[in-house]
């Protein structure tokens, strides 16, 4: 039913089984253990990019949580409003939910795999023939793991309830539990440490929700201890699996919480830059756009120009400003200054006149109209 996880676990075994058997020989006990960490190893090392996104996905959740709990209190008596606003706040923010699960959704279906590919190395099948193959392994495979010892103990035996009878496997109670004992003690502590480094990364709101505080201790305290007090009832390679994994993933949350912190702190550090860039520096005005006079209206597409009377209160204004300003600049008490300037006023009002006349009269050098002599 679940070939299509069973044939790939045991194919990345079976590889790495022949890459160091032929290095500590072909049925010995380190052969087959380095097979099954390295086995961890290489479906972790597939899955590091999905763990990269939820990590950044449980960054961006935190950023805009303080989103999330005003519409969980706006919409507290309608649940399907309340949900199709939170789909509509995580598609604004790049968020997927589902990426944030994806690597421990497919650590299950791999653990559940190992499992069973275990299990069925058994020398015997359940109706008491001889085991010929196991997926990937042919009969000498399945011979080589039944005759590997580590330490003394048996990749593929268990405690409790064992199948088949662990003489039958060529070990006793006593050689398991002196390999079994340090891996479980291993298995809790490193299970304990890498919950302990989740819990640290999240912010005081999420420890403050009752539902995460209680997840946080099942965390912590719960899950080590079960890993503990079950591993007398899996087989000794499944403890293996678990120790390499959380190694594995002590590393992995050490590297990439690292690498995000540096690029969110370069990202804060360049808005801080970009923010003293485009400030004013000290004693300085700001620079302000300049905005359009009333009497100079913003031209439009297409629009066409404005031709300006002579005579407006722009054109005077400028004209009595600037003969002010000449006024007041060239005046002194000196009399000839000031029959000179009265001269040529008047010579340029005499001007202004003809050049008016003329051009009233329709020509520019046609003598004036003789007045009629009145008769006596």
């Amino acid at each position: 039913m679940l070939n299509f996880i069973y044939y790939p676990v045991s194919f990345i075994l079976w590889v790495w089984h022949q890459a160091f058997g032929s290095i500590f020989g072909d049925s010995s006990g380190i052969a087959w253990a380095l097979a099954v960490v390295f086995l961890v190893f290489t479906l972790r090392a597939i899955l590091y990019k999905p763990f990269v996104g939820q990590v950044r996905s449980m960054r961006k959740m935190q950023e805009f949580q303080p989103e999330i709990a005003k519409l969980r209190k706006k919409y507290a008596n309608d649940r399907q409003k309340q949900a199709e606003e939170m789909q509509k706040l995580q598609k604004e923010h790049g968020v997927n939910p589902v990426a944030g699960c994806l690597p421990v959704l497919v650590q299950v279906p791999v653990f559940i795999g190992l499992f069973h590919v275990l299990r069925e190395f058994g020398p015997v099948l359940p109706n008491g023939a001889p085991r010929t193959e196991n997926y990937f392994f042919d009969a000498q495979g399945v011979q080589s793991f039944n005759d590997a010892s580590f330490f003394g103990a048996k990749l593929g035996a268990w405690i409790v309830n064992p199948k088949p009878p662990l003489e039958v496997l060529g070990t006793t109670v006593a050689h398991q539990l002196y390999v079994m004992i340090p891996l479980m003690i291993m298995a809790g502590i490193f299970t304990h440490i890498t919950a302990r480094h989740s819990v640290a990364r999240q912010t005081a709101a999420q420890g403050e929700n009752p539902q995460t505080a209680i997840m946080n201790k099942l965390m912590l305290y719960v899950f080590p201890i079960g890993v503990v007090v079950g591993a007398p009832f899996l087989p000794l390679a499944v403890l293996l699996y678990w120790v390499s994994n959380n190694l594995w993933t002590l590393g992995q949350q050490y590297v990439v919480y690292r690498r995000i912190d540096a690029e969110e702190s370069t990202k804060r550090e360049q808005a801080v830059a970009n923010r003293q860039s485009l400030a004013p520096r000290p004693g300085q005005k700001p620079v302000r756009p300049e905005t359009q006079s009333e009497d100079q209206p913003s031209k439009r597409p297409g629009a066409k120009p404005v031709a300006r009377k002579p005579g407006t209160s722009s054109t005077n204004g400028a004209a009595n400003g600037t003969a002010n300003g000449t006024a007041n600049g060239s005046a002194t008490p000196a009399a000839a200054g000031e029959s000179s300037a009265n001269g040529a006023t008047k010579s340029t009002n005499s001007t202004a006149g003809d050049s008016a006349r003329s051009a009233r009269s329709g020509g520019g050098s046609r003598p004036p109209a003789r007045r009629p002599r009145k008769r006596r």
